[in-house]
C-alpha cells in the first residue's frame, strides 16, 4: 500500500511555506517549526535530508535558515516526495519477497504510472498557489 509517511506530508508543507516566502531570503528553522507546530529537532531532521538531496539550502549563523534552491516552478510534489520516501511505487514489494502478479502486471504498471504521473504534474508554485487562495493572504517574511 503507498502511504506517504508524516515526514514525506512535512517535507511537502515545508517546502510550501518556503516557495511562499522571499526567495532570497533565508526562514530561521525556529519560525518554521513554531508555524507549523514541529519541534525544531523534527523540523531540522526534515530540511537536512532536503538539504542533502539539493532541494533547499541551509545556512548557519544568525542570519540563517533555509530557502529553496530553485524556484518553486522547478520542483515536483513527487520530486519532494521522493526525496523524503524514496520509491513512489504503490505496488507493496518488501526486500527479496515480491507478491506474485501474473495477470495483474498490466493494472500495477498503470497504477504507479498515475500515481506517479499525478505528484510530477504538480508544482510546488502550484501547491503554493492553492495554498495562498485558501488562506487568503501571504505571510512573507
Amino acid at each position: 500500500m503507498l502511504k506517504i509517511s508524516t515526514k514525506g506530508q512535512y517535507a511537502l508543507l515545508l517546502m510550501t511555506d518556503l516557495a511562499e516566502q522571499d526567495p532570497s531570503k533565508y526562514v530561521a528553522l525556529k519560525i518554521l517549526s513554531h508555524r507549523h507546530n514541529l519541534s525544531i529537532k523534527y523540523a531540522e531532521q526534515i530540511l537536512m535530508q532536503l538539504s542533502k538531496t539539493g532541494l533547499v539550502v541551509g545556512l548557519r549563523g544568525n542570519n540563517g535558515g533555509y530557502r529553496l534552491a530553485k524556484t518553486p516552478d522547478q520542483y515536483t510534489a513527487g520530486e519532494i516526495l521522493r526525496a523524503m520516501e524514496g520509491n513512489l511505487s504503490p505496488k507493496g514489494v518488501s526486500e527479496g519477497n515480491t507478491v506474485s502478479s501474473v495477470g495483474n502486471d498490466a493494472f500495477w504498471q498503470g497504477f504507479d504510472e498515475a500515481v506517479n504521473h499525478y505528484v510530477d504534474s504538480i508544482t510546488l508554485e502550484q501547491i503554493a498557489e492553492k495554498n495562498r487562495e485558501f488562506n487568503g493572504f501571504d505571510y512573507v517574511i
